[in-house]
């Protein structure tokens, strides 16, 4: 089975089953400052989760894009992507745990003639909460597996399979998206990829990935759901968002309890057809095709296995090394083409998505190197990536010509880091300094030209070794791996603090602010022109951050008169509200937004007096004047093209 066939074989499940197809949200959260992209199917869907009357109704079906970069150090193994698609059904205030489960094990187990996938019930283990001081053991997961017929592990014979296991929050726990919101226990069902080991037995002889230990307590050393040999492969996902976390870290019941599940396309498809990885599906074959047809590794490029005296281990390190520099080029390219396709139009660069982005090119260029990848290459690829995609994602083919114009440019742009990069390296060690330290130990100053010019390790020792000194390699790494660890602990301290709150936990102060924008996009139309479109926003408790596309800086009487604009429709106090009409309606009527695939039939548009009408899934105040008083305390760029204003209201940040 085809990932198109997969799609569209999903989605026509659920709607048999009363739900209401909708399209995918943007890569990019929209007013959400909690996390940089959109890392799971649930994260646009918040606001109803939380209450919000959705256009489409209360039963969901959709395809959403997403992006995580938390697993970037696992890309390469067998299951791991950057970018994937996230099949999901929803349930907002409507059925619950009975029938989410028992329509997930009949898509997965119904032979295709009545619109399943056929996969062997026999395969599956399934996992539920184990329960904690926050929320019950999930016993009613349970037993509805129960009636599925699978065992709970703890009464289960040693060769029974299709079990069920119980596992802590950090396993069976979903959400919130951001630190604060919907969330809740969850159900989880995995594949056995060897049905041919006795039940219990581990996979052995893994070459793909490590094998870490993860034992469950009481159940023997044996293998379980959660193994990670490799033998089992998480496939779906069903969530019961029940709770409300709070800022303070506790649980609040939901006053509404939803269902969000998440089945991942790739991995699924690669079940499907019998694949060892995603990588030998077509969605990615065409990528690996091209990148091996690219790739000529001189004997300079081979130069780092050297010092393998064993020929075969050297040979099969080599492969390893190759197989894993492909799988990485070929999954961060496409993570990289969706995200500068994205309707918000993000480009490489020093901060923000675009940081991930630039970060995302810049290691598949490093890799690309590494295989002996001469010349600018990811243009082509991403090309590759737009014939793949083009008519599930027709927002790629809308971009096509500025996608292909940001992986020229930032090949161009990271040539002359590498330049500058290799002065700076000359500067720490040279012919010089060589003779006074001979030998390498501190990795720390090569994790600075790492980190500042994106220059992988192996880069640098060689470039050492071309200058004369030996390296202390256990030492070299030790440090090395120390400043990295020091440098991602700062970096993850910093980003929680820099996004945390928002508009996940709905306070009042993110609404007032949630509301200035819409007033605030309307008033830069009336000063600027109505080209001027948003291109991206962050609320948090204390401020707003609106970005929007205008080729050159506000002057200072630009600023005041959008800013009294928005002042004067406060000081109105115009009525807030909304309505749900079709997308052809709404666009007659004049309303602001991205008019993108996402919607449905229908669109919520809110509506403050005859000032501003636009497209949102809220939360609003009632009424404007509860915002008292606007003010911009910031206009910069923000990327190519794109401005952005920082802003406050009194009550949140005045």
């Amino acid at each position: 089975m085809k990932a198109n066939d997969l799609r569209r074989r999903f989605i026509d499940f659920f709607v048999s089953k009363g739900h209401a197809e909708i399209g995918s949200s943007s890569l990019i959260p929209e007013n959400d400052p909690t996390v940089l992209f959109t890392t799971a199917g649930m994260h646009p869907l918040v606001p109803y989760l939380m209450g919000e009357e959705h256009p489409s109704g209360k039963r969901l079906v959709d395809v959403q894009k997403c992006i995580r970069t938390d697993d970037i150090d696992e890309v390469g193994d067998p299951t791991h992507c950057t970018f994937f698609e996230m099949l999901g059904n929803w349930s907002l205030g409507d059925y619950f745990k009975k029938e989410a489960i028992q329509w997930s094990y009949e898509f997965l187990t119904n032979p295709l003639e009545k619109g399943g996938i056929g996969l062997d019930p026999k395969r599956l283990m399934v996992t539920c909460f184990a329960g904690d001081s926050d929320a019950p053991r999930d016993d009613e997961a349970a037993d509805i597996w129960e009636t599925l017929g699978f065992k709970r592990y703890d009464k289960a014979s040693p060769e029974d399979r299709g079990l069920i296991f119980f596992y802590e929050k950090k396993k069976n726990w979903w959400g919130p998206a951001g630190q604060t919101g919907p969330c809740g226990p969850d159900t989880e069902m995995f594949y056995d990829t060897c049905p041919e080991l006795a039940p219990g037995e581990h996979k052995k002889g893994s070459s793909e990935f490590s094998q870490k230990k993860y034992e469950l307590p009481g159940w023997g050393g044996k293998c379980h759901a959660n193994c990670e040999c490799g033998r089992f492969v998480e496939i779906w996902n069903d969530v019961f968002m029940q709770y409300n976390k709070q800022a303070d870290g506790s649980y609040v019941p939901l006053k509404q309890q939803n269902v969000d599940t998440g089945m991942g396309l790739e991995r699924v498809t690669a079940i499907l057809q019998g694949m060892p990885s995603h990588y030998e599906t077509e969605l990615f074959a065409p990528l690996v095709e091209k990148i091996k047809e690219l790739a000529k590794p001189t004997e300079a490029d081979l130069a780092r296995y050297a010092s393998i005296a064993d020929e075969e281990l050297r040979k099969k390190t080599i492969e390893l090394d190759t197989e894993r520099s492909l799988r990485i080029i070929a999954d961060h390219i496409r993570a990289a083409t969706f995200i500068m396709g994205d309707a918000w139009s993000v480009s490489p660069s020093n901060t923000d998505q675009g940081y991930i982005l630039r970060r995302l090119i810049r290691r598949a260029i490093r890799h690309g190197k590494m295989l002996g990848i001469s010349g600018n290459f990811t243009d082509v690829l991403g090309q590759i990536v737009i014939d793949i995609y083009g008519e599930v994602y027709p927002e790629l083919k809308r971009n096509q010509e500025r996608i292909i114009a940001e992986y020229k440019r930032e090949e161009e742009k990271f040539q002359l880091t590498i330049e500058v990069g290799l002065r700076e390296l000359r500067k720490i060690w040279n012919e010089e300094n060589c003779k006074k330290e001979f030998t390498v130990v501190d990795g720390a100053k090569a994790f600075y030209i790492y980190e500042t010019y994106g220059f992988p390790i192996e880069m640098i020792t060689e470039e050492l070794k071309k200058i004369g000194y030996e390296i202390d390699q256990v030492k070299f790494m030790e440090s090395f791996d120390k400043a990295m660890k020091d440098h991602q602990e700062k970096s993850r301290a910093g980003s929680e603090q820099k996004f945390a709150g928002g508009l996940a936990d709905h306070s009042f102060e993110c609404t007032m602010l949630h509301t200035a924008t819409h007033l605030l996009h309307k008033a830069l139309k009336v000063v600027l022109g109505d080209d001027v479109n948003q291109k991206g926003s962050n609320i948090t408790a204390e401020r707003l951050r609106f970005d929007f596309n205008y080729p050159q800086k506000m002057t200072p009487e630009q600023v005041k008169q959008t800013e009294d604009i928005v002042n004067e429709q406060i000081q109105r106090d115009l009525p807030v509200s909304y309505e749900i009409v079709t997308v052809e309606e709404a666009k007659q009527k004049g309303a602001i937004g991205l008019f993108e695939d996402r919607y449905g039939d229908k669109v919520k548009v809110y509506k403050m007096g005859d000032f501003s009408y636009e497209i949102c899934g809220g939360p609003h105040v009632e009424h404007t004047g509860q915002l008292q008083k606007f003010k911009i305390k910031k206009e910069e760029a923000c990327s190519a093209g794109i401005r952005r204003i920082k802003a406050v209201v009194v009550g949140a940040g005045m």
